[in-house]
C-alpha cells in the first residue's frame, strides 16, 4: 500500500533526478561558464560527491520500479533524436543517468533498453553537424558504453560497433575527446578480452588481427600518453590468448611498430653512438620504452619474448646515457641536471628500470631469470650507481633491487654482497644527513633491506661484522625516523629480524650480546615519543618478543658485561629500571618496578601488553600536561576502517551500487 501511495511521487523524483544528474568522473568533455565545449582538467571533487550519491539515490529508486526508469530515460532519449528537448545539458545529464544504473536491471531488461540507447546515440552522432555537437555526443556515447560491460560481452555486433566507434573518436581533434576515447577502450579492453582473442559468429578470425593489421591507422593522430594507454588495452587483448604459440605471434606484430623505430636508432647508435645525445632520438627511446613498460603491465610474463629481444641493446643504452651524463655533471656541475636533454636520458635510465622490474615481478621462472636477466642487467646498473653524484643516482635502481629479491628469493643471495657493495653505503651516506634529503631513495632503500631481511636473510650474515653494524644501524634510523612508512618499514625489518637471528643457532647468542641492549634502549625511545605512536602495536609486538626470549631462555650467553654471573631477567630488569629512571625523573621506583614487571607478565599477550604500554605512556605525559588521544589513533583507524568494510558490504549486495569497474574480477561475469 505505502509503494503505491508513493509512487506518482517516485516518479517526479526519477524524473527530477535525471534531468539534473552530476557530471561523473569519467566524464573528460564539458561546457564551460562561457557554453563552449572544452577539456576538463581539474576534477571538481564536489560534483563527483554529489554524483556518487546521485548515482546510489537513483539505483535504489531504478529497484523499486525500474519500468518507470526506463520509460523516463527512453521518452527523453527520443525528444532528444526528435529535436523537441535537444540541447547539451539535456543530452549529457541523460546519458549520465543512464549509465549510472548499470547493473541495476534485470540482464533482458537492460539488453533491450540498451539496444535503443546506444541505436539512438550513433544515429544522433550521424544526425548532428558541428565539432562542438560531435564533442559532446562522443563523450556521452563513450561514457555509456564504458558502463556496460557485461551487455558488450554479451553482445558481439555491438562490442564490435562500439570500438569501431572508439577508434573513429581517436582521430578527433576536439579537445579532450581523444583521451576519453582511449580511457573508453581500455575499460573495455579489460571487462570483454576474451572476446577479441576468439573467432565470433560470421567472422573469418578473432577482430584481435583486424586491430594490428590496422594498429598504425588507429594511433597515428594520438599524443605519446594516449598511444601507451592504447598499447596496454591491446596488451589486455592479447593476454587472453591460450595458446602460447599464437600470443607469441601476436605480440611480435602487436609489437612490430615501436621496434621498428627502436632498430633504426640503435643502428644509427652503432654506427655513430653519439646519436645518443640527440634530443630527439632520447626522447623517442623514452616512449618507445613507455609503451614497453605498458604492454609488459597488460601481458606479464609472456612479455618475456619482447624483453629478450631488446634486453641487451637496452643496457647498452643505460650504460652510454649514464656515462653522457656523468661526463656533463663533471663538466659543467650538478645543475646540468635539470637540463631538458639529461632529464630525457634519466627518463630512459628510469623507464629501463620499470620495465625491467616490472617483468620481473609478473614473471614465473625464477631460475630463468636469474641465469639469463640478472648478470647483464646488475652489470650495467650497480657500478653506474656507485660511482655517479647522489643527484643523478636513480632511486628505481634501488626498488627495482627489492623487486628482483622479493620475486627471485633465494636465487638471488649468491649476488646479495655484489648489489650491497655498490647500493649500501654509498645511499646511507645520502639519507643518514637528515630526515627530508632524497626521500624516494630513503623509502626505497629500506625496501630493499627489507627485501633481503625477508629471503636472503644468509647473506646478512656473511657480510663481515662492521657491515652488519651498519646494516642494523641503519634499521634503527629507520624506525626513528619522521616519516610514517619508513618508520614503519624499520619496525617490521627488525621484528622480521630477531625472528629469523632466533633460527640461526650459531649466529644468534653473539647477536644478543652485541646488540640485545642496544636494540632494547633504541625501542623504548621511540615508544617514549609522541611523534611515533602510531607505531604502538609493532612497539608492543617487538618488545613482547624480546621479552619472551629471555623468558624462554632462548638467550643463553651473559647479557652483562660488568657482572657476569647475573641472571639475564634480573640484568635487564636493571638495565630497564636505570634507563627509564634517569629518562622520567618524575616517576617515583615503585611505579617503573611495577611497569617492567608487567613487561615480563603480559609478553604472550600482545592487546595487553600494548595496554600496558600505553597506560605507562599516559603516567608520563599526564606529568608533562600533554595530549593523550593519540595514543588510541589505531583504534579509531581500525573503527573507521571497519566501518568502510561494512559499508562495502552492504554495496555488494545492491545489484548496481557498485558501478562495473569497481567490482571484483570474479563478480563479473
Amino acid at each position: 500500500m505505502r509503494r503505491q501511495m508513493y509512487t506518482p511521487v517516485l516518479s517526479r523524483i526519477r524524473r527530477t533526478m535525471i534531468s539534473r544528474m552530476a557530471k561523473p568522473e569519467e566524464v573528460l568533455v564539458v561546457e564551460n561558464e562561457q557554453g563552449e565545449v572544452v577539456r576538463e582538467f581539474m576534477k571538481d571533487t564536489d560534483s563527483i560527491n554529489m554524483y556518487k550519491n546521485m548515482r546510489e539515490t537513483l539505483v535504489y529508486l531504478t529497484h523499486l520500479d525500474y519500468n518507470d526508469t526506463e520509460n523516463i530515460m527512453t521518452e527523453k532519449l527520443h525528444n532528444q533524436v526528435d529535436g523537441t528537448e535537444w540541447s547539451w545539458k539535456n543530452l549529457n545529464t541523460l546519458c549520465w543517468a543512464i549509465g549510472s544504473i548499470s547493473g541495476a536491471m534485470h540482464e533482458e531488461d537492460e539488453k533491450r533498453f540498451l539496444v535503443t540507447v546506444i541505436k539512438d546515440l550513433l544515429g544522433l552522432c550521424e544526425q548532428k553537424r558541428g565539432k562542438d555537437n560531435k564533442a559532446i555526443i562522443a563523450s556521452n556515447i563513450m561514457y555509456v558504453v564504458g558502463q556496460y560491460p557485461r551487455f558488450l560481452r554479451a553482445h558481439w555486433k555491438f562490442l564490435k560497433t562500439v570500438v569501431n566507434k572508439l577508434f573513429e573518436f581517436m582521430h578527433e581533434t576536439h579537445d579532450g575527446v581523444q583521451d576519453m576515447a582511449c580511457d573508453t577502450f581500455i575499460k573495455i579492453s579489460q571487462k570483454c578480452r576474451r572476446h577479441f582473442v576468439q573467432v565470433q559468429v560470421g567472422e573469418a578470425m578473432p577482430f584481435i588481427e583486424e586491430i594490428l593489421t590496422s594498429i598504425n591507422t588507429h594511433i597515428c593522430d594520438l599524443h605519446p600518453q594516449q598511444v601507451h594507454t592504447f598499447y596496454e588495452a591491446v596488451g589486455m587483448m592479447i593476454s587472453a590468448q591460450t595458446d602460447s604459440a599464437s600470443q607469441e605471434a601476436l605480440i611480435e606484430k602487436y609489437m612490430s611498430l615501436p621496434n621498428q623505430v627502436w632498430d633504426t636508432i640503435i643502428n644509427q647508435a652503432t654506427q655513430n653512438v653519439e646519436i645518443l645525445k640527440d634530443a630527439d632520438a632520447v626522447k623517442q627511446l623514452g616512449n618507445i620504452l613507455k609503451t614497453n613498460v605498458r604492454a609488459c603491465k597488460a601481458l606479464g610474463h609472456p612479455y618475456v619474448v619482447q624483453l629478450g629481444r631488446i634486453y641487451l641493446d637496452m643496457l647498452n643504452v643505460y650504460k652510454v646515457l649514464s656515462e653522457n651524463i656523468s661526463g656533463c655533471i663533471a663538466s659543467s656541475g650538478e645543475n646540468v641536471t635539470k637540463q631538458p636533454l639529461i632529464r630525457s636520458m634519466r627518463t630512459v635510465k628510469k623507464e629501463t628500470l620499470t620495465l625491467i622490474s616490472g617483468w620481473v615481478s609478473k614473471s614465473n621462472d625464477p631460475q630463468m631469470v636469474a641465469d639469463s636477466f640478472i648478470p647483464p642487467l646488475l652489470e650495467a646498473v650497480l657500478v653506474d650507481y656507485q660511482k655517479n653524484v647522489p643527484a643523478a643516482r636513480e632511486p628505481e635502481v634501488l626498488s627495482t633491487m627489492a623487486t628482483i629479491v622479493n620475486k627471485l628469493e633465494h636465487h638471488i643471495t649468491k649476488d646479495i654482497p655484489q648489489i650491497f657493495d655498490a647500493v649500501f653505503a654509498c645511499t646511507l651516506e645520502m639519507i643518514n644527513k637528515d630526515f627530508e634529503e632524497f626521500p624516494e631513495h630513503r623509502t626505497n632503500f629500506f625496501l630493499l633491506l627489507q627485501a633481503v631481511n625477508s629471503h636472503c636473510f644468509q647473506a646478512f650474515l656473511n657480510i663481515p661484522p662492521a657491515q652488519f653494524k651498519l646494516v642494523l644501524d641503519s634499521i634503527i634510523w629507520a624506525f626513528k625516523h619522521t616519516m610514517r612508512n619508513v618508520a614503519d618499514t624499520g619496525l617490521q625489518i627488525l621484528y622480521q629480524l630477531l625472528q629469523n637471528v632466533n633460527h640461526e643457532e650459531k649466529a644468534s647468542q653473539s647477536f644478543y650480546q652485541t646488540y640485545f641492549t642496544d636494540i632494547l634502549q633504541h625501542i623504548f625511545s621511540v615508544v617514549t615519543d609522541s611523534s611515533h605512536t602510531a607505531g604502538i602495536t609493532m612497539h608492543a609486538t617487538i618488545l613482547a618478543y624480546m621479552f619472551s626470549l629471555l623468558e624462554n631462555g632462548k638467550i643463553t650467553i651473559q647479557l652483562s658485561s660488568t657482572h657476569p654471573t647475573a641472571n639475564n631477567i634480573q640484568y635487564i630488569q636493571k638495565f630497564l629500571l636505570d634507563l627509564l629512571k634517569a629518562a622520567f625523573p618524575h616517576l617515583n621506583e615503585a611505579q617503573v618496578k611495577i611497569f617492567i614487571e608487567g613487561l615480563f607478565s603480559f609478553d604472550q599477550d600482545i592487546p595487553a601488553f600494548k595496554e600496558h604500554l600505553r597506560d605507562f605512556m599516559v603516567q608520563i605525559r599526564e606529568f608533562a600536561g600533554e595530549d593523550n588521544t593519540d595514543l588510541f589513533l589505531e583504534e579509531r583507524e581500525n573503527t573507521i576502517k571497519q566501518a568502510h568494510d561494512e559499508k562495502r558490504k552492504i554495496q555488494m549486495s545492491v545489484p548496481g551500487i557498485l558501478g562495473p569497474h569497481e567490482l571484483p574480477e570474479e563478480m563479473q561475469d
